[in-house]
């Protein structure tokens, strides 16, 4: 087991290595100029744009700008911000809480929804209730997340005026305490649900399949022969031996939810990475974006070594398969 953990962190080592890499020669690659979003809407010197250039590095050969950010994320160093000035791990982690609040909240939510329900549909199965669960987990799979979130804004913020429509704090709210918590939650509620829903019909379409496959086996026969209750067959003999499959979509779901939060993010004004990502595209910061994308990537990269791990904890025949 040992060496299979081993095996799998050396393995996810060289993937963030080659990501830095290629992180670095797209974003290079990309159309803009970030010395022209800089300058803003001015109409510099030649001379000018020049010694700006020079004072951001953006005047030396692609292949040395490369090594000089290869030696510096070796000391795990992400640079300095072309927009803000200030060192982009700072600009990061200021951001960071609020994003890993939002994708937690959503992937608990979609998670323990999406397998309870799939588990209930399963054990009606071809009854009113597995129809309604099931049609409703399509439409949700198929729903674009940015047009749902600006369906729940119109509705429940705009028509309603049950929760706030955008941003994580209100200014009239108290700044500590109980009251701060409760606000958060408030403002937490429509992109948390937004952000679940099209992850919760996944999970459920997913659980749904495999408790199927899994009812239909000769050890569930056996142990309803024994007069085991019909919810101890569900919940415990049919789901324990279907959750190994969900539990690798759910890690999938983890980078799938950092890399997509940008769309809800925007919608909801919520000052998470995904917003910081739309900034640092518009002003071309450079920087900035290959910070963002190397965290996420590896963020990625452990959240899948971490579920490769529950998954032998869980069937440790796979370590030697």
């Amino acid at each position: 087991m040992l060496s299979y953990f081993a095996r799998r962190v050396w393995q996810g080592f060289l993937v963030i290595v080659v990501i830095i890499c290629l992180n670095f020669f797209l974003i290079h690659a990309a159309p803009g100029d970030p010395v022209n979003a800089l300058i803003g809407t001015m109409a510099p010197t030649p001379e000018y744009m020049e010694q700006v250039r020079r004072e951001y590095g953006l005047d030396e050969p692609l292949l040395w700008q490369f090594l000089r950010y290869a030696a510096r994320m070796a000391q795990f160093d992400f640079g300095e911000s072309l927009r803000f000035r200030q060192p982009v791990i700072d600009i990061i982690l200021a951001r960071l809480p609020a994003t890993l609040l939002l994708m937690g909240t959503a992937l608990v939510l979609s998670s323990t929804v999406g397998i309870v329900l799939a588990a209930a549909a399963a054990k009606f199965r071809d009854s009113w209730v597995d129809r309604v669960l099931t049609t409703t987990s399509i439409v949700g799979f198929a729903m674009p997340a940015f047009w749902l979130g600006q369906l729940m804004l119109i509705v429940f913020a705009l028509n309603l005026n049950w929760l706030p429509a955008q941003g994580m704090y209100s200014l009239r709210a108290p700044s500590d305490g109980f009251g701060r918590v409760l606000d958060i939650l408030r403002h937490l509620i429509l992109p948390a649900l937004t952000y679940s829903v099209y992850h919760l019909a996944l999970i459920y379409r997913l659980t749904r399949v495999k408790m199927h496959e899994a009812l239909a086996q000769d050890y569930i026969i056996a142990a309803r022969a024994r007069g085991v209750a019909e919810h101890r067959v569900v919940y415990v003999h049919a789901l324990r031996n279907a959750i190994l499959p969900v539990v690798t979509i759910i890690g999938l779901n983890f980078g799938f939810m950092l890399a997509g939060s940008v769309l809800v993010e925007t919608v909801f004004a919520w000052p998470g990475l995904g917003r910081l990502f739309y900034e640092a595209i518009s002003a071309r910061d450079y920087p900035v974006l290959m910070g963002i994308f190397t965290l996420v990537s590896g963020m990625v990269v452990i959240a899948n070594i971490l579920t490769d791990m529950l998954y032998a904890v869980i069937d440790p025949r796979v370590v030697y398969g």
